[in-house]
């Protein structure tokens, strides 16, 4: 198993409700993403913009390198992003945050819904982003039928006139789609296609 994906279960098995890990993010997205927490909460996160409005994205902004219980950052949060994760099942969570070589960012969000982090579960979580922004995640390896779906996607094309392109069944276009997204850690394929875009897939 890479060295990676022994990372990322180190990482679920302390953060049993879920993760999000975005690595060495430029000028607005991460090269590598892993996005682990629980759908309902990425759907209400992204319809409801709260990315602007999160504190715990300025926290991770504004710290050069750390780990923080979510409980102890000290910023305003008039939308109320912290209460509405509590109400989707992320109780407790933990925000870690590094900056590597010409200010690319790599940080994280880790949550539990049974106790508060212990200080050496956050230490190891520390570690864990640490590793993942000092190396690469393993290679993604999408067969060339999962790219050209993944490509036509991108371009707007709906399921139906993918699969009358290709001469495929839509049931084989979703398989495709799927495969690729998960290969991707990617949650969407919108987030799949921004993921493939930056590792050059296409």
């Amino acid at each position: 198993m890479p060295k990676s994906a022994n990372q990322l279960d180190e990482a679920a098995r302390l953060s049993p409700v879920g993760f999000y890990i975005a690595l060495h993010v430029g000028f607005s997205f991460p090269q590598e993403e892993v996005n682990r927490l629980p759908l309902p909460w990425v759907e209400y996160y992204t319809i409801h913009g709260l990315g602007v409005h999160d504190p715990v994205m300025r926290w991770f902004y504004s710290s050069p390198g750390s780990i923080i219980r979510w409980s102890a950052i000290d910023i305003a949060d008039p939308r109320g992003v912290m209460a509405a994760a509590h109400e989707h099942g992320l109780i407790h969570g933990a925000a870690a945050t590094i900056t590597g070589l010409a200010g690319r960012r790599s940080y994280a969000n880790f949550f539990r819904d049974d106790r508060p982090f212990t200080d050496d579960e956050l230490e190891q979580l520390f570690t864990i982003l640490s590793h993942l922004h000092d190396g690469d995640l393993e290679d993604v390896s999408l067969t060339p039928a999962e790219v050209e779906a993944l490509r036509m996607q991108s371009e707007g094309k709906r399921l139906k006139q993918i699969a009358w392109e290709l001469g495929i069944s839509v049931s084989a276009v979703k398989a495709r789609l799927a495969s690729a997204k998960r290969k991707l850690g990617a949650q969407t394929a919108s987030q799949a296609a921004v993921l493939a875009t930056a590792r050059r897939i296409f």
